[in-house]
């Protein structure tokens, strides 16, 4: 069962290529993981110990007072306790995967003490319940629950698209697949690259720092990606409170009361810090008022093996054992897009959705009144629940963050047919998701080259959508400046790259009327006419004026309209200053990088957006070209950190080393295992 694999090989060695991936081959997966432990530390280890700190809840005491805010998040949420009580529930063969992880961990920070930050080392030695509580922290506070704590996962520029082809619209007659989820250049949000072989083992692709195994990956017989879904599998629920306890169905109810006493540095030693923590039987209590406090209410806690799920996903040899991993539902978010050899192709509405009594979207994806007992679910739909949809007829399946209902065109799911609450029916955010859906959908014979063309496109579907109603609207309300401005977005390419000259001035103007602005539009958006619309200009007049301003500024600025984009919008990231391209993608750009707003300079740097990308088909070799943005290394000594910017600014991709004689071509170094250690091989 399983991918297939070459022979096993009789030692465990890493062998590292020229963009400091990772290439492991181990006789046994005990190996396989204690390598990618170390591998991990190689390219991250002090990052690695700053997150397994933070997610201990012990920053504070390692780091000072600045970090006391997350330690209260960790230990309200109860992570320590519920990582301790993982540990005993979960199953053997991922205890085995994530203690080789942290052996491998250990053991490279006992070799080389000298790769470490003083300041990090208080966190050694790291154990299993380092993996749980890094896994908690990062899939509950940042997206589960990261709406409900008004963290990342409302961010519109945090997302991720991908892509399945079907060989009846692929034009060599094989399946397709994209993989790029789409996340901040920083911390836990980075993904490391890697490539791990074992018996019944050859998976290549990526997995956020920190984790065992892959997340995003692809193997000789099929692969996936995840994209952040329109889920809500957590609640805000708001509690009366009466005395020193809170109403629930007419009754007084006392909360579950605990201290938890935290640490914080300071530089006379350590003091203490008193942490009330408060549960409701909704959930921990996250805020506090006179009258009323908020309860956090998130799926997943009764769910404790995701890491041993997804390396199931990335051991898989067809489609039948895919979805079998895929049922045993201990991944509580990120839709599943899945293309296979045999030419299957499969999109999930993934994740842990609660199952609700009453109630449509509106009112679950809002605070919820917690005053009657009904309010409080206790269960998940199953599988079988879920949306999805298996070898369209239309021959490709798409997702940008949208809802299902909008996975392939003409449309393979009907919202009636699930709970109002599932997802809602239309996303505020269009214009990506129509830019991914129109290349596909116009494209009746989809080459490997045009599919990566399309996974780097910028174009703007918003450009497309609203130009025309623009320059209408210059001529009848425009003065000289708007006419100006028109003949410059006229001679425009409707692109985003680096030499595009009239990319600032539509971005400028679009973020002033605001893509995301129903009331911008003459037409609002409808589902059964998911490409077209929304469109026309509500007040014409309006947007003429905002055009102006726009121009104003601009000119004020750099003295012309006509600006390069790559000139003001930069990537200026681990030490280097490179055009940027591509935008966020609420004005419809595919090849998302999202920049924290523009400086008084009149410059933006992006700080997002494309990070992990792979384009594979899957022939009868299995092609694969890939993109870690920022490069597979954050230790400052590495020639990896940030080596892929450049590549990133020339809208470029490389190929991936999948086959053996591929790694063997470009190999830089060989670790091999030696006595707990890997020892350098002499080439």
């Amino acid at each position: 069962m399983g991918a297939c694999s070459p022979p096993a090989p009789e030692r465990t060695e890493i062998i590292w290529d020229s963009w400091g991936v990772p290439h492991i081959y181990a006789p046994n997966t005990d190996d396989l993981f204690f390598a990618q432990g170390w591998a991990q530390m190689h390219l991250h280890a002090n990052l690695i110990l700053e997150l397994y700190g933070s997610a201990r809840g012990k920053a504070a005491e390692y780091w000072g007072k600045d970090h006391l805010e997350n330690d209260i998040l960790v230990h309200t949420l109860g992570f320590p306790a519920l990582a301790e009580a993982w540990r005993a529930q979960q199953d053997p063969d991922f205890m085995r995967m994530a203690s080789s992880l942290v052996d491998g961990m250990n053991a490279y920070a006992g070799a080389h003490p000298d790769a470490i930050d003083e300041d990090k080392k208080a966190v050694l030695p790291v154990t299993i319940d380092d993996v749980n509580l890094h896994y908690l922290y990062v899939v509950y506070t940042r997206f589960v629950g990261g709406g409900e704590l008004g963290r990342v996962q409302r961010w519109s520029e945090v997302g991720s698209n991908t892509y399945a082809v079907a060989p009846s619209r692929s034009a060599s007659g094989n399946a397709m697949l994209v993989q790029n989820p789409h996340l901040p250049w920083w911390r836990e949000f980075l993904f490391t690259e890697l490539h791990l072989n074992a018996p019944g083992v050859n998976s290549y692709g990526s997995t956020l720092v920190g984790f065992p195994g892959v997340a995003i990956a692809f193997n000789e017989n099929l692969g996936w990606s995840h994209t952040n879904n329109t889920i809500d599998n957590a609640d805000t629920y708001e509690l009366t409170l009466d005395g020193d306890g809170y109403l629930l169905d007419g009754q007084r109810r006392a909360f579950d009361k605990s201290t938890v006493t935290l640490k914080i540095k300071t530089d006379d030693g350590l003091t203490d810090y008193d942490l009330n923590v408060l549960k409701a039987e909704h959930g921990p209590v996250v805020k506090m008022g006179e009258k009323k406090a908020l309860a956090l209410r998130m799926v997943g806690y009764d769910t404790p093996n995701a890491g041993l799920q997804w390396w199931k996903m990335a051991t898989a040899g067809n489609f039948n054992e895919f979805e079998a991993a895929l049922k045993m539902g201990q991944i509580p978010f990120w839709n599943v897009m899945y293309a296979d050899k045999e030419g299957n192709i499969f999109y999930l509405f993934n994740g842990q959705v609660p199952v609700r009594k009453d109630g449509g979207w509106n009112e679950w994806n809002a605070i919820v009144k917690g005053d009657n007992s009904d309010k409080i679910w206790t269960t998940v739909h199953p599988y079988d629940d879920l949306p999805k949809v298996f070898n369209p007829e239309q021959g490709w399946l798409q997702n940008a963050n949208d809802p299902p209902w909008t996975s392939t065109f003409p449309a393979a799911l009907d919202p009636d047919d699930f709970p109002p609450y599932m997802a809602p029916r239309a996303t505020s955010n269009t214009f990506r998701p129509q830019r991914s859906a129109r290349m596909l959908h116009e494209d009746a014979s989809i080459t490997f080259e045009e599919l990566e063309a399309y996974k780097l496109s910028t174009h703007l579907e918003m450009a497309d959508r609203l130009l025309d109603d623009l320059f209408a609207a210059i001529d009848e309300h425009g003065g000289a400046l708007a006419k100006e401005a028109g003949a410059v977005l006229e001679a425009w390419d409707r692109e985003t790259d680096a030499d595009s000259e009239g990319a600032l001035l539509f971005y400028a103007w679009a973020m002033r009327v605001g893509p995301w602005n129903a009331g911008l539009y003459t037409t609002s958006y409808d589902l059964e006419n998911p490409l077209a619309t929304p469109d026309g200009l509500s007040d014409p007049k309006a947007a003429v004026e905002a055009l102006e301003t726009a121009a104003q500024e601009i000119k004020a600025k750099h003295g012309t309209l006509s600006v390069p984009w790559g000139e003001v919008y930069r990537i200026t990231h681990y030490g280097k200053t490179l055009p940027g391209n591509g935008a966020d993608g609420s004005v419809g750009s595919f090849r998302v990088a999202w920049s924290g707003g523009f400086g008084d300079d009149g410059t933006a740097s992006i700080q997002g957006g494309d990070s992990w990308v792979g384009v594979i088909e899957f022939g009868e070799r299995v092609r694969a070209r890939v993109l870690l943005s920022y490069g597979n290394a954050t230790q400052e000594n590495s020639a990896h950190r940030g080596d892929q910017l450049d590549l990133f600014s020339r809208k470029e991709m490389r190929d991936a080393r999948f086959y053996r004689e591929d790694v063997d071509a470009d190999i830089q170094r060989v670790d091999v295992l030696d006595r707990g250690s890997f020892v350098k091989q002499e080439q």
